[in-house]
């Protein structure tokens, strides 16, 4: 697990050196993608790539937390992959059923391109197979992001959560071509990622309709801010995606209506604690989760500020899990801002809910 971390180098833009595979260790019986035939899954299961959409609403292809987690940086803003490595360990062993890697948390558009690359091989290494690893595609191009899903195969990625083109904000027309041109470029399974706040482009219930005639399009993350989109989109598609939320500060909300998933960003501060209130909502054991959400809720709302990142990597530092430092143009906090945010962290570890023991396997 501790080699080829930092100062790694991962071939960029699907140009793969000779032997490339058999660095990784892509043996032919390891769960990897394969792409003219389907894939096999992190537990195992082989999927053909002809998978029916009837097939797949039996039981979501995802479901439970998959944390969108931090790009760990030294001081100086080059990459922390030790860290990195580190912080995923500890998400795993939380109970967490899948990780997110290069997601807007992740700070992706800050990072180099091969840095990208390198911060996927991390996670692959380190979960190892025990969950699946999922890299975010936030892409200026539909050519560059069909040139990253390729990557992420070649890395033994187990899925990718594909965001808009970055940079331009298309019609519904422009939206459905990148999304399915990206999506026939790759055989792994993808989460559409919904955020027209950040990202301009809104895919609405009908849109989703329309993607849902692509086999590989498997999970969504919704995070429009509007819970009505949850019913919405199920009246619209039925099961055919699994519904993850995208919203800390609307998960209760957002498990009430009824999803299979959250990509969880305040709660790999608190990986315990969020695991446990996930899996009280799954037991519908409502007042429980209702006490918890309550002293979640402060931390929980700073997932929805434009200092997001900051104020969750912040969060990570105080509970030992991590580092503050940020790439630019991104700045630590600093002055009365820090000391806020600081009380709000603090107050949530010196209330943490009192948690039963996981139980072991």
């Amino acid at each position: 697990m501790g080699r080829r971390r930092n100062g790694s180098s991962v071939a960029l833009f699907h140009v793969m050196p000779a032997g490339w595979r058999k660095r990784l260790g892509r043996e032919k019986n390891q769960t990897s993608p394969i792409p003219s035939l389907g894939r096999r899954l992190y537990d195992g299961t082989f999927v053909h790539t002809d998978l029916t959409r009837k097939s797949m609403a039996k039981k979501p292809y995802w479901q439970g937390v998959f944390p969108a987690v931090t790009t760990q940086f030294q001081k100086n803003q080059s990459l922390d992959l030790d860290a990195t490595a580190r912080h995923c360990e500890v998400l795993i062993e939380s109970g967490v059923t899948g990780l997110i890697m290069c997601g807007s948390l992740g700070e992706n558009q800050a990072l180099d391109p091969e840095e990208k690359r390198q911060v996927v091989q991390t996670a692959v290494e380190t979960a190892a197979g025990r969950v699946p690893v999922l890299s975010g595609v936030a892409e200026p191009s539909t050519r560059l992001a069909s040139r990253y899903v390729l990557d992420m195969e070649e890395l033994g990625a187990a899925g990718v959560m594909l965001m808009p083109a970055m940079l331009y904000k298309g019609d519904p027309r422009e939206t459905l071509a990148y999304f399915r041109s990206v999506a026939g470029a790759t055989s792994l399974p993808i989460m559409i990622y919904n955020n027209p706040i950040s990202y301009a482009n809104d895919i609405t219930p009908e849109m989703f309709r329309e993607l849902g005639e692509i086999d590989n399009f498997v999970a969504l993350k919704e995070s429009s801010g509007d819970t009505r989109r949850i019913t919405d989109i199920r009246n619209v598609c039925g099961d055919r995606f699994a519904i993850f939320t995208g919203v800390d500060d609307l998960a209760l909300e957002a498990a009430i209506l009824g999803i299979d998933g959250w990509v969880a960003g305040t709660g790999i501060a608190f990986p315990r604690e969020n695991q446990y209130f996930w899996e009280l909502t799954r037991r519908g054991e409502w007042d429980k989760a209702r006490a918890v959400y309550r002293w979640f809720t402060p931390l929980l709302h700073l997932d929805v500020h434009t200092k997001f990142v900051q104020y969750i990597k912040l969060a990570v530092q105080e509970c030992g899990l991590g580092s503050e430092w940020v790439r630019a143009p991104r700045l630590p906090l600093t002055g009365a801002e820090r000391k806020r945010i600081l009380r709000i962290i603090h107050a949530g570890m010196d209330n943490r809910p009192r948690i039963p023991r996981r139980k072991a396997g």
